[in-house]
């Protein structure tokens, strides 16, 4: 472990030395040893070694409502702008293994979170949203639930809600057309959204 840890401490670009290593980990123990040792994890000062112990809470999250918790509660609230880009990795993972459609009502919840960051593992985490199942097949669904928060205070959190929904526009651009035709644009946040979503290459 302690190898492991030193190893892991020296990467300084990419996530996936870290998601490597916690699949090996996740493969090699029982999902007791699996949650005790990202609970564990979580408490090492390196963004790194946190972030395999996110990397297990997300394979452990479909099947231990503790581990879902564990993302929704603490890792939140984690400084590490790094962690917060596998807390939203882990909860993709989290409606990949449960199932998108299924995973509605915990996206909901997410979404209605008073934390940013939470709200943000949704907008982010399951980006490119038309390109995964369910919301391939109901791109309005996805655009509704994104776009809820357009006006949010956070601009890390407006930042994600563009971006996915300029992906979505690559495919449905009549969808978004209509949804951003009715937004006041007089409001400073909402328009901030309104030019990320509209912006081209």
């Amino acid at each position: 472990m302690h190898e492991m840890i030193e190893k892991l401490s020296k990467i300084e670009h990419g996530f996936r030395p870290m998601e490597k290593e916690a699949s090996k980990l996740f493969n090699s123990k029982s999902k007791a040893e699996s949650m005790n040792l990202a609970i564990l994890l979580l408490e090492d000062p390196r963004y790194q070694v946190r972030s395999v112990g996110v990397f297990l809470l997300g394979y452990l999250s479909s099947t231990d409502l503790t581990a879902l918790l564990l993302l929704k509660n603490k890792v939140s609230y984690d400084k590490s702008w790094q962690v917060q880009e596998i807390l939203a990795k882990a909860f993709d993972r989290y409606c990949s293994d449960t199932g998108y459609e299924n995973s509605l009502p915990v996206i909901k919840d997410w979404l209605n979170d008073l934390n940013p960051n939470v709200c943000r593992s949704v907008t982010e985490g399951l980006r490119i949203w038309t390109a995964r199942p369910y919301f391939n097949n109901y791109p309005e669904v996805a655009i509704q639930l994104i776009s809820r928060h357009k006006a949010h205070e956070s601009e890390y959190l407006r930042k994600s809600v563009g971006n996915s929904l300029r992906d979505i526009s690559k495919k449905h651009k009549e969808l978004i057309t209509n949804e951003i035709s009715s937004w006041d644009l007089s409001d400073k946040q909402v328009n901030f959204t309104y030019k990320l979503v509209s912006k081209t290459k």
